[in-house]
């Protein structure tokens, strides 16, 4: 589960390693993929992740297909 759970760096408040929540994984026109969501206080949380991270949050239900 460590290994599918996504975490960003929160610009706002300056924090790393914040984990995701809601996250929908989509492919930018470059073809890398990319996790978007919140952390829960109402700030959002982008990431840029490799196709086999992102791949393997969306087989094991931590994130949305959104392509």
């Amino acid at each position: 589960m460590s290994d599918t759970t996504l975490t960003a760096y929160n610009v706002k408040t300056k924090e790393k390693n914040v984990p995701i929540q809601d996250a929908v994984i989509t492919k930018t026109s470059k073809g890398a993929y990319m996790a978007q969501g919140h952390d829960g206080k109402g700030n959002k949380l982008t990431t840029l992740l490799g196709e086999a991270k992102a791949l393997a949050a969306i087989n094991a239900g931590t994130a949305k297909q959104g392509w």
